[in-house]
């Protein structure tokens, strides 16, 4: 029985990775080897075929760089409270500020009246189809 030389090859680790058209590189770690016994000129284009990339160097150890520190973000006057600071508004229930549970409500704002209705006012002044003149009088009816 031949010698086996196929099979799976473990690549380096962590194995690098080829870019993409130009740019790509075997990573696979192996040289070109000539393949016999197929077909008149079959090895040769296999050959051509693997040593058509330039073989992969040995992957460079990237240089870590050091974490900048975070700059103080201050905005209104306020500086920026640490994640597990303790509360800042500890007679505040949790729920503040939810539709559910004790403590305010959610700050719902209000519209003034007749917005909508003065904006298609002065949008039907300028469609010639009347859709909007009849948008604007329903606006105004309901006091939108």
């Amino acid at each position: 029985m031949a010698e086996q030389q196929g099979g799976y090859r473990q690549p380096s680790n962590p194995a690098p990775v080829s870019g993409p058209g130009a740019l790509s590189q075997r990573t696979d770690g192996q040289g070109a080897k000539y393949m016999s016994g197929g077909p008149y000129g079959e090895g040769q284009e296999m050959m051509d075929l693997q040593s058509s990339a330039p073989m992969s160097k040995a992957p460079a150890q990237p240089r870590m760089r050091q974490p900048r520190p975070a700059r103080e973000v201050v905005s209104e006057g306020m500086g920026v409270t640490p994640l597990f600071a303790p509360t800042e508004r500890p007679s505040e229930p949790i729920t503040a500020g939810a539709p559910f549970g004790p403590g305010p409500g959610p700050v719902v704002r209000q519209r003034p009246a007749g917005r909508l209705a003065s904006t298609l006012e002065r949008l039907a002044a300028s469609d010639d189809s009347g859709a909007l003149a009849a948008f604007y009088r329903m606006a105004q009816s309901r006091g939108w």
